[in-house]
């Protein structure tokens, strides 16, 4: 085949790409759990369509800062795999202390944003009893912000050494942190020990927000103590490797980490935008999409697992390559065994979606006006699931082979220049609601599946030079 690429290159990499992949898909799927038990609390608080639209909306702001801006340590992803694959460690060592300066000095950017972030939060065109919640749970998400940036930076770094379980045991026992203070915060509680009353107040939407910020300082201590076990195990010589910082270094980090971080932020700033617009239809509406947008979420995880193991797949074999160790091929079949994989995972929970959308929304609440607002909005859901594995899982695939401005470009020109006006287009003027707007993100998610694939058709092809 073309550019040295083998049937014998797919199947010697998928069932190394399944081995790095699966440790990280539990852990995803544990990190997105925990904003799915969040929403399950809340929505089960008096007036649930106010409350779950309040942490939509916080959620939502947050999450679109937090992980375009900290989006730039993805950098790291090509970065360390590489130094990885060609086994300098003393390089990646570098890129590891490169990215945790990096990410206290974008965890300040951060926390000033989110500190004024209210000041936005007040003037959208929302129910004021919805901001009322949303204004004090975005200022206790962002007591979870520095932790979150240093775990991102250690995850990079783990992963691209083949240590996913940790990740994925931070991950998944992050949940029970999250729902003992969910316990705690959201309902309060009162008990007598030894004659002595003591009472926790309930403090609803607010305190899921604690919780979720208390269970993300919990996983960076787990990420550091897997970090230093790693290190003695292996010897990577993190404690002897140069600390000094410098430029030309942090300059290189944030060229090829901006422009994924933008994408990131393109990407989940555009359901941002149409969770704000959903927000001027009412409670109802907001609440179902939250409730979709979970859902979504949860199934998108996989991919975006999968697409960060294709990441550091390709960024081995290319640093083996350029070592003058590695052969032809082997970067090129890790993108397509991650585009394949992502895609057939995500036809399946097509299928699911399609099939029972009200039995899943009722997981979330009892309330039958979200129920019936959540269902319409999971169906279209449904329809975007193999673009949505598609576009993340070529994204991770260039990202590993250093390209990062093209997902870029592309997220632009579908989401912001198709999808949006055509979300906006059908939403308002032809009276759709929430479902017109959910029907432009289709349409951007299928664009952008189309585009990135032909652009990863053109580079695997290259990769080997």
């Amino acid at each position: 085949m073309r550019g040295g690429l083998t049937i014998d290159n797919f199947r010697a990499e998928l069932p190394a790409l399944v081995r790095l992949a699966a440790p990280l898909i539990m852990g995803e799927l544990g990190w997105v759990a925990m904003s799915v038990v969040d929403t399950i609390m809340v929505g089960r608080l008096p007036d649930s369509a106010v409350a779950m639209s309040a942490a939509a909306l916080a959620q939502v702001l947050f999450n679109t800062f937090t992980f375009g801006v900290g989006g730039v340590l993805l950098g790291l992803d090509t970065l360390i795999s590489q130094a990885f694959g060609a086994k300098q460690f003393d390089q990646a060592n570098r890129w590891l202390w490169h990215g945790l300066l990096l990410a206290v000095v974008l965890s300040a950017l951060l926390m000033g944003i989110f500190e004024a972030g209210p000041l936005l939060l007040i003037r959208l065109p929302v129910d004021h009893s919805v901001l009322a919640q949303a204004v004090p749970a975005m200022r206790g998400l962002n007591y979870g912000v520095l932790p979150l940036m240093l775990y991102f930076t250690l995850r990079r770094y783990l992963q691209a050494g083949h240590h996913a379980k940790p990740i994925a045991f931070a991950l998944i026992s992050a949940n029970l942190v999250n729902v003992v203070g969910d316990w705690l915060l959201i309902y309060g509680h009162r008990w007598s020990i030894a004659g002595v009353s003591v009472a926790i107040p309930a403090f609803g939407v607010t305190g899921s927000a604690w919780s979720t910020s208390f269970a993300r300082v919990y996983l960076f201590v787990v990420l550091l103590v897997a970090l230093r076990m790693a290190n003695r195990r292996h010897d990577y010589g993190i404690g002897r490797s140069s600390r000094r910082m410098e430029w030309v270094h942090m300059r290189r980090l944030v060229a090829l980490g901006g422009p994924a971080g933008a994408t990131i932020f393109i990407e989940i700033a555009i359901f941002a935008a149409v969770t704000a617009l959903i927000g001027t239809f009412g409670p109802l509406p907001l609440a179902g999409h939250e409730i979709a947008l979970q859902c979504a979420s949860t199934t998108f995880m996989v991919p975006f697992a999968i697409s960060g193991a294709t990441s550091v797949r390709v960024g081995h074999a290319i640093g083996r390559l350029r070592a003058g160790f590695g052969k032809a091929g082997e970067a090129a079949a890790a993108g397509w065994c991650g585009i394949g994989t992502g895609a057939a995972f995500m036809l399946t929970t097509s299928l699911v979606l399609a099939l029972i959308p009200g039995k899943i929304a009722r997981i979330f609440t009892p309330d039958v006006g979200v129920i019936a607002a959540a269902v319409p909005l999971l169906l279209v859901a449904s329809a975007f699931q193999f673009f949505d594995g598609i576009q993340i899982t070529a994204t991770g695939a260039l990202r590993g082979a250093g390209q990062t401005t093209a997902p870029l470009y592309t997220h632009l020109l579908c989401y912001w220049a198709i999808g949006l006006p055509l979300g906006v287009l059908l939403g308002f003027h032809f009276k759709m609601g929430a479902v017109g707007l959910w029907l432009g993100l289709l349409a951007g998610l299928s664009g952008a599946a189309i585009v990135l694939t032909t652009v990863w058709l053109k580079v695997s092809k290259t990769v080997h030079v």
